[in-house]
């Protein structure tokens, strides 16, 4: 806990801002990983379900 609000302290500017401001970075954080399971799966790191997810359709039924 010591070590959490330690780290919290360093960065105190970016914590205030957090609370007062209404901004939020969801949406971007959204994209990066859509952009990040993209391209495990092209680069062949993505494991057997996360290509399953995406080859099969929704509602597939064996």
């Amino acid at each position: 806990m010591v070590r959490f609000a330690r780290t919290l302290n360093r960065d105190i500017d970016a914590v205030r801002n957090a609370i007062k401001m209404q901004w939020s970075n969801g949406q971007a954080k959204g994209q990066i990983n859509q952009l990040k399971t993209l391209k495990r799966a092209m680069y062949g790191q993505a494991g057997p379900n996360l290509l399953r997810a995406r080859m099969l359709p929704l509602h597939h039924t064996n």
